[in-house]
């Protein structure tokens, strides 16, 4: 069935279950925001790809007015409650400042594969720890979700992408496993050649003395 809700585009992929800050200062979004407050409706967040809008969108939930400022100006805390599809989506909606977005939406599976749940926990802690990256990471695998990865295993916005494309947890975990396993040689080859290079450094600094 197909809906039409406020959209925000933005060059940034929100996953469903993220918590995203947004600092509301445009007229338009202005009133897309005040509008969804008013009557607890929700919006979509789609993705800007190579300056298109991409067919793959989360559903968004405003969960805090944080600041309302006087000038009209809004800090708010949003959250990725699902999956879009795109059908349509208009510049401007019919007697509104703001975009919209004619969507279907979709089901997101959400399986339980606890041994690759295990590796890719394991996987992405080896690359924090090689890049000295403080990323807040779940308890331990078993809480481990692909979403809650996609924006720390250093991916650019077309893989970030691509993950939301994915339909099942499965899928979504092996293409987190498969980039790092992508990234890992270049990651160990690079910290490896600073390190010599700290090393080599400090070697050149060393002044003989003169007798």
């Amino acid at each position: 069935m197909s809906v039409s809700l406020p959209s925000f585009p933005l060059n940034l992929v929100v996953y469903p279950g993220e918590k995203l800050r947004l600092y509301i200062f445009e007229l338009r979004y202005r009133q897309l925001i005040r509008e969804c407050l008013e009557h607890d409706t929700t919006f979509v967040i789609p993705t800007v790809l190579d300056k298109s809008i991409a067919e793959l969108a989360t559903e968004v939930k405003i969960i805090s007015l944080d600041k309302d400022f006087p000038s009209g100006e809004m800090n708010i805390t949003t959250e990725g409650i699902g999956r879009v599809r795109i059908q349509e989506f208009q510049t401007v909606a019919a007697g509104k400042l703001y975009p919209a977005s004619f969507i279907e939406r979709l089901d997101t599976r959400e399986e339980v594969v606890p041994e690759l749940q295990l590796e890719v926990f394991e996987m992405t802690r080896e690359l924090h720890n090689l890049l000295g990256v403080s990323d807040k990471l779940p308890e331990g695998p078993d809480d481990l979700r692909a979403f809650e990865l996609g924006h720390h295993v250093g991916m650019n916005l077309r893989q970030e992408y691509n993950l939301l494309t994915l339909e099942g947890e499965r899928e979504r975990l092996l293409a987190i496993k498969e980039h790092i396993k992508k990234i890992l040689p270049i990651v160990i080859e690079t910290e490896r050649l600073k390190s010599r290079a700290k090393l080599n450094g400090h070697f050149k600094n060393l002044i003989p003395p003169h007798f």
